[in-house]
């Protein structure tokens, strides 16, 4: 029974080893490196890295739990500030900005985000409601879903991987989206803009 406690310290220290090598290791060499590179440098058994993280989705999504977190918290505080489709348009545009944190991240954001950390729920949880918010608005049509959502996050977040100089082009893309949802056709673009200029 006295051993109890010393396994538990042991075994959270292996953890913030395994995350600390993974986020240094995914920003120098992309989402895809090797595991056993991260146990080698975390200094621990590579059965030790699966026993915390089975997956690699798993491990990226526990590297990136404080980021999603801190996206869920800023669209929350938005609150009524914008309208529903500008709200949508700022989420995307962080969430796609995210994914260009590591190299290949984008192409396996589906699978990170159904890992069910605080993080990933948390971000799923804002994007749903948002939906919502701009279903009952009339702002977007009834058919869209948070899986739209991803999968354009995703191929805007590819894009600009592999072509850094159009990271500028993230809101363009997000405003092709919008626009081709939206109920009235707005042009969430020019909204947007004009009420940020102000």
């Amino acid at each position: 029974m006295s051993d109890a406690p010393a396994l538990r310290a042991d075994a959270q220290k292996n953890r913030e080893l395994i995350l600390s090598a993974a986020e240094a290791l995914f920003l120098e060499k992309g989402a895809t490196v090797p595991l056993e590179e991260v146990a080698k440098r975390a200094g621990v058994g590579i059965g030790t890295l699966y026993r915390r993280f089975p997956t690699r989705e798993a491990l990226l999504a526990a590297t990136s739990n404080e980021r999603f977190l801190s996206l869920a918290e800023t669209s929350r505080a938005r609150g009524p500030d914008l309208a529903p489709g500008d709200a949508i348009r700022a989420y995307l545009e962080e969430l796609a900005e995210n994914m260009g944190r590591y190299q290949s991240l984008a192409a396996s954001i589906g699978a990170v985000i159904q890992c069910g950390t605080p993080g990933c729920l948390a971000i799923t949880e804002e994007g749903h409601r948002l939906i919502h918010r701009g279903h009952e608005a009339g702002a977007i049509r009834s058919d869209v879903t948070y899986d739209d959502f991803i999968v354009v996050v995703t191929a805007i977040s590819i894009a600009v991987e592999n072509d850094r100089s159009a990271a500028s082009r993230i809101r363009h893309l997000v405003d092709l989206f919008l626009n081709g949802i939206s109920v009235k056709g707005t042009d969430y673009a020019s909204e947007y803009v004009a009420t940020s200029a102000v």
